[in-house]
């Protein structure tokens, strides 16, 4: 009988999107992090920030860095909000079973 699958919570946390922008920065594209960010039209720092995973990806630089890099920016929005997902999970792990699920109505 396969085992009940982990709640998200309980699994390794997903990658952050900077560590995949990083990587395609250096080894596809071969820019540094100022030619990156000045191409861009972000700050070095915002885009530091993102790729060492200290500040979560916003729509914006996704855009900003799929058109860089001729990507699909719902990728990267799409490893954010997993991450973003299995933090929320963690940090509620003792709320959310108290929550008891509404009934529907009867149509």
């Amino acid at each position: 009988m396969a085992g009940k699958i982990k709640p998200r919570a309980e699994r390794v946390a997903p990658t952050h999107p900077g560590a995949v922008m990083r990587e395609i920065l250096e080894e596809t594209l071969g820019l540094s992090v100022a030619d990156a960010a000045k191409a861009m039209g972000v700050s070095r720092q915002t885009l530091y920030e993102v790729l060492r995973g200290e500040n979560r990806l916003t729509a914006e630089l996704a855009l900003r860095f799929a058109t860089l890099a001729g990507a699909d920016p719902s990728l990267y929005l799409h490893m954010q909000d997993e991450l973003d997902l299995w933090t929320a999970e963690r940090k509620l792990k003792n709320e959310l079973p108290k929550i008891v699920p509404a009934k529907r109505a009867a149509g």
